[in-house]
């Protein structure tokens, strides 16, 4: 019998959490005794494969396949992997995989909760409630109104921005995207594409759902906020970095915004002072768009399935960097 593979598990879950999780698979489960750079790089030697954090707190990183050469494969819990050095990964011949659409309907949903929320002043109007209050007429004036007939962009075309596509439109929306990749409008949940300047202008109601890259990382400004129509909504479940707290605060304060809706910052959790809790036109979610029962159950589902296809020789699925899905036992 093969002697089990080792794997580092980085995600907040203790050492007999991970067992649970993978009881019946050949692995011996590695967890950093601190949840540092330093605590992973001590543990990190025998590794063959690395489970990256959901919280995306603890980067699987070149530091870490250098002090890991054995490492064979990494499955990120989440669909983002901005936490993953892709390239380094790539260079070394490591496949790195993500859990795919496991959370495509929830964060979906949660986008059109969270539109359906803020152009109603749905959260306002509890808290004025409950604290004594009757404004029947004063949402209006916050921008309220119907979802259907406004005109809805969505940057970024992956899995969920094709289910936000899709509901809007059901909605009867009129909705646009702008991807990196241009997608006709059947692969694109009935959304039109258009240049991204193009789209800003469209977009009554901005969904953020793209990948954080280098390349997107600061995509929404100022100057992009500014070219928005006048009263719109912006709607970030993608990273924080994407879009500049201090520029869409700022829009919101002078009037030029009506109010957003944020799953993600560029500080998780939100600290305390954040000037982002000062201002009531904008809905706060603690990155709580793919917690759900359903998701969450998908998610775990996807990556106790992977690690068994690597270490039982099956090509894993969902790779994201562009390496062979084979997964093969290295030398030290």
């Amino acid at each position: 019998m093969p002697d089990p593979w080792t794997l580092l598990a980085l995600a907040p879950l203790d050492l007999a959490g991970f067992e649970n999780l993978f009881a019946g698979l050949p692995v011996r489960i590695v967890v950093p005794a601190e949840r540092t750079p330093a605590g992973v790089l001590a543990v990190a030697a025998p590794a063959e494969i690395v489970v990256g954090s959901w919280n995306h707190d603890l980067d699987v990183s070149a530091e870490l396949l250098a002090a890991a050469p054995r490492v064979a494969f990494v499955q990120q819990p989440s669909s983002g992997v901005d936490c993953v050095d892709l390239d380094a990964c790539r260079l070394a011949g490591v496949p790195v995989a993500n859990t795919g659409e496991a959370n495509t309907r929830s964060v979906a949903e949660w986008c059109v909760g969270a539109a359906f929320a803020v152009t109603r002043s749905l959260a306002w109007a509890d808290r004025q409630i409950r604290a004594g209050g009757w404004p029947q007429f004063e949402i209006a004036p916050r921008g309220g109104g119907e979802l259907a007939g406004r005109r809805v962009g969505i940057v970024g075309m992956g899995s969920i921005g094709r289910a936000c596509a899709h509901s809007f439109v059901a909605l009867g929306c009129d909705v646009a995207h702008w991807s990196r990749t241009r997608r006709d409008v059947a692969d694109a949940g009935g959304a039109r594409w258009l240049p991204f300047d193009e789209l800003l202008r469209h977009s009554q109601v901005l969904v953020v759902v793209i990948a954080l890259t280098p390349d997107t990382r600061g995509l929404i400004g100022a100057a992009e906020l500014a070219a928005l129509p006048p009263g719109a909504f912006v709607i970030n479940a993608a990273r924080g970095d994407l879009v500049s707290e201090e520029a869409l605060l700022a829009a919101i304060k002078s009037g030029a915004i009506a109010g957003g809706a944020l799953d993600v910052y560029s500080t998780e959790p939100l600290p305390a002072d954040s000037p982002l809790r000062s201002d009531d036109r904008l809905l706060l979610s603690p990155h709580a768009a793919a917690a759900t029962n359903e998701a969450m159950s998908s998610l775990i589902g996807n990556v106790v399935n992977n690690v068994r296809r690597a270490v039982s020789g099956e090509p894993v699925i969902d790779v994201v960097n562009g390496v062979e899905p084979a997964i093969r036992r290295r030398e030290a």
